[in-house]
């Protein structure tokens, strides 16, 4: 059992504090996840908001089938889908949210940038689901099995998905790669 799952296991029970623990562990993945749905960093972090509100009002069962943190960015997927059916345009491009880390190599730093510019501008280009499996899988690390959870396709349907989105963005990309070779 993972320290999500026990956490929550807790805040179930009554004990009010275990929800603090919960949210310093999964908000700043959940958050960016969320952005890839929204664009928009201010309401990805509304929703990263309102998942963990409905961790503690609600208090959905947690089967422990998956991870704890499948499960919660199940949940998050769940609110964004909800919030993009109730606001359709409320978007903003991803490069007015890009921030880049600083360096002391100020041409590696120009070079990074562009990179990353080229990599937000592609991204930002592709179907909401390709930008969505590409996240799961090669930012935060999900296993095929847990992205199928979270997205609720089945491993086929997952990995023709996968296949389509890398190659969708390969194409925009050029022959560049940028995360992985496997892209």
């Amino acid at each position: 059992m993972d320290n999500g799952s026990e956490y929550y296991r807790r805040l179930t029970e009554g004990d009010k504090e275990a929800l603090a623990p919960i949210i310093r562990e999964y908000k700043d993945g959940l958050m960016l996840y969320l952005y890839r749905f929204t664009n928009d960093i201010n309401t990805a972090e509304e929703l990263t908001e309102d998942t963990f509100f409905r961790l503690y009002t609600k208090r959905p069962r947690f089967s422990g089938k998956s991870s704890f943190k499948t499960w919660l960015y199940s949940i998050g997927r769940h609110i964004a889908v909800d919030y993009l059916r109730k606001h359709p345009f409320s978007r903003i491009s991803l490069d007015e949210c890009h921030n880049l880390k600083s360096s002391t190599d100020i041409e590696a730093a120009y070079e990074n940038a562009e990179r990353n510019s080229e990599l937000a501008k592609a991204m930002q280009s592709l179907k909401a689901e390709y930008r969505q499996v590409l996240h799961l899988v090669y930012i935060e690390g999900f296993s095929m099995e847990e992205t199928c959870s979270i997205m609720k396709k089945n491993s086929k349907q997952l990995g023709n998905l996968l296949y389509r989105a890398k190659k969708s963005l390969r194409s925009k990309l050029g022959k560049e790669v940028f995360f992985n070779e496997e892209l």
